[in-house]
């Protein structure tokens, strides 16, 4: 069995986890926490209180118990609106908080277009400009060539777990280039596990979304590859452990 734990901020697309546990197979688990995630709304001060440590470490205790071998703070906007620098030091606090392997979501996109070779990213994002922006930032820290970053506007996460296919859709394609290799959806609160094998086909190319790379992401950090296409390009990578 491996366990896995993620800090989840509020309730939005929580339903994303289960979902994913069930496509992996049965001797993966993935453990939720909710954390608080105080004022909801896409500003940088208030994204910046909800990944603080003091509103993560209730949490942490309790996936450590869980006998999670890994942990990720599952948010996005939470861990990039700190920089790059400041994001590698919320995930060191965690990591020493947990004594576990830790990183957040927005390392997961990182590491995950760096898998599938995806040089040039298109950003479709939910999050106002200045937000879009500085997530496009810190893929550029990462190495990525940002080629287009489309924002939304919608200021609070909540608004965003009331979005169904048609506006996932809309989003995906509105935000995709020709000249990207993938395109990223940034935003754990959009429900999107059920749909990316359909936005793989509509968009001919890989897709990244959130809660997908939080659950890769800390299978990587607990040194486990799982072949479940049903999940998107990124996880029929080589070398396959088989569900």
């Amino acid at each position: 069995m491996t366990a896995l734990g993620f800090l989840y901020p509020g309730h939005s697309a929580e339903d994303d986890y289960p979902r994913m546990e069930q496509l992996l197979g049965s001797d993966i688990r993935l453990t939720l926490v909710h954390t608080d995630i105080g004022e909801d709304a896409h500003r940088v001060d208030a994204l910046r209180g909800m990944g603080s440590l003091e509103r993560l470490s209730p949490g942490v205790e309790e996936l450590r118990l869980s006998g999670a071998e890994a942990v990720v703070w599952a948010c996005t906007s939470g861990s990039f609106v700190y920089g790059w620098e400041g994001a590698h030091d919320q995930v060191r606090s965690l990591a020493r908080a947990a004594g576990l392997p830790a990183s957040s979501t927005s390392f997961a996109f990182a590491h995950a277009a760096r898998e599938i070779r995806a040089r040039r990213v298109a950003v479709a994002a939910t999050y106002p400009d200045d937000v879009a922006e500085l997530f496009a930032d810190f893929l550029r820290e990462a190495g990525a060539e940002v080629v287009s970053v489309r924002a939304s506007g919608i200021v609070t996460g909540a608004e965003v777990g009331t979005w169904g296919e048609p506006e996932l859709f809309a989003l995906a394609r509105g935000g995709d280039h020709p000249d990207a290799d993938a395109v990223l959806l940034p935003d754990t609160a959009l429900h999107t596990v059920a749909h990316l094998t359909a936005l793989e086909k509509e968009l001919g190319k890989p897709v990244l979304t959130a809660n997908q790379v939080s659950v890769w992401e800390a299978l990587r950090l607990a040194d486990r590859r799982v072949n479940a296409p049903a999940l998107g390009a990124l996880f029929t990578r080589e070398p396959l452990v088989q569900s």
